[in-house]
């Protein structure tokens, strides 16, 4: 595999918009004033380019070239996207600004609020064959015990891992010391997803929302779809985080954050369609071949789960038609409850519900 470079290698949508100029946001979602980069119909592929922040924060220099290059990255392995962001004078601060990426936003046209924006997932190519894994102090599921030196046990301010990619096995190699190394399966999907929000303020990239955004839900990958409802005229669509692997939970703050091109098929339905496929939604709802994916979202991961058994509730009451109360206990029997993420201020919990257990679905 050579690195796709913009404007190289494949681009299986009907429209590509690379992860350059105007394009891009950095530790912000765009707003509804802000000027589409890209104006598709319903049901439009579209493939996107999304660039990894690690590498690129200040705390790891703002100097990709130099930061992967000490890693044995050759300079011709390095995104230019990212390079010329980081030779930018966009304004960052961490704190006020997170640290994502964000590629949009896309107008969809037919898009209005009361409608639902249906993101299919077609393809997620690395761009690139490594990736990042970090903890930062203060941050992560262990915050203020975690990162520290292992020798010493004195706090860090931010401890990196690089991992090295093979796309033939499909595995990314963490390696350290003298011969030490994990080898572990890479599943790539967005970590950052969503419609923009009708706010006057650009929202910070870390909290989920209803708009999406920053689910963090690993099982929004190849083939699966997601659904938001649509806030603005055009949906204002955008992505970014882009992750080769993720844990549930996501513990030390990131996943193996590495940069993708991405094809989404984007669908406004109407409320009636939309009820068909998800019911009468009010956030984010996945979809995959297999399972429906109810989503709760909370600042309290208890008060997260629990906004997840009731969205779960809902789902199989209007889509499978199972009584209310049917529904609680069968979740408590057979549906798969998992910690999305816990370390984006706003915790995730979704379920994933299996379809075939319902006969008009087998």
């Amino acid at each position: 595999m050579t690195v796709l470079q913009p404007h190289t290698g494949p681009i299986s949508g009907q429209h590509y918009l690379p992860a350059s100029g105007a394009a891009l946001s950095w530790g912000r979602l765009p707003t509804p004033d802000r000027k589409p980069m890209l104006t598709v119909r319903s049901g439009d592929t579209v493939t996107v380019d999304t660039i990894s922040h690690e590498g690129l924060m200040e705390d790891q220099g703002r100097d990709p070239l130099t930061y992967f290059g000490e890693r044995g990255v050759a300079a011709s392995d390095v995104l230019v996207d990212l390079v010329d962001l980081a030779g930018s004078d966009v304004v960052h601060t961490r704190g006020p600004d997170g640290p994502h990426v964000v590629t949009g936003p896309i107008h969809v046209e037919g898009a209005r609020p009361g409608d639902i924006l249906k993101i299919e997932y077609l393809e997620l190519l690395p761009r690139v064959l490594y990736g990042v894994v970090s903890s930062r102090h203060g941050l992560g599921c262990l915050a203020g015990e975690r990162p520290v030196n292992d020798e010493t046990g004195e706090a860090v301010p931010i401890l990196s891992q690089f991992c090295t990619v093979d796309l033939d096995s499909g595995e990314a190699t963490m390696a350290w010391g003298s011969g030490g190394r994990i080898d572990f399966p890479i599943a790539p999907f967005m970590g950052l997803s969503g419609v923009t929000a009708a706010t006057d303020e650009a929202l910070n990239t870390i909290p989920p929302g209803r708009h999406g955004g920053n689910l963090d839900v690993r099982d929004l990958g190849h083939g699966a779809a997601m659904y938001l409802p649509v806030q603005v005229d055009g949906a204002g669509y955008y992505m970014g985080d882009p992750h080769f692997a993720q844990g549930n939970g996501e513990v030390s703050l990131t996943a193996l954050e590495a940069s993708l091109r991405t094809t989404v098929r984007l669908t406004v339905l109407e409320p009636d369609a939309a009820f068909a496929a998800v019911g009468g939604l009010d956030g984010p709802v996945g979809e995959t071949a297999t399972h429906w994916i109810a989503i709760g979202l909370d600042r309290d991961l208890d008060e997260a789960m629990r906004k997840c058994v009731r969205e779960a509730i809902r789902v199989l009451a209007e889509v499978a038609e199972v009584p209310p109360s049917v529904a609680y206990l069968y979740l408590s029997a057979a549906g798969d409850f998992v910690v999305s993420q816990v370390v984006d201020d706003v915790k995730g919990v979704h379920c994933l519900i299996r379809k075939r257990d319902f006969p008009a679905w087998h």
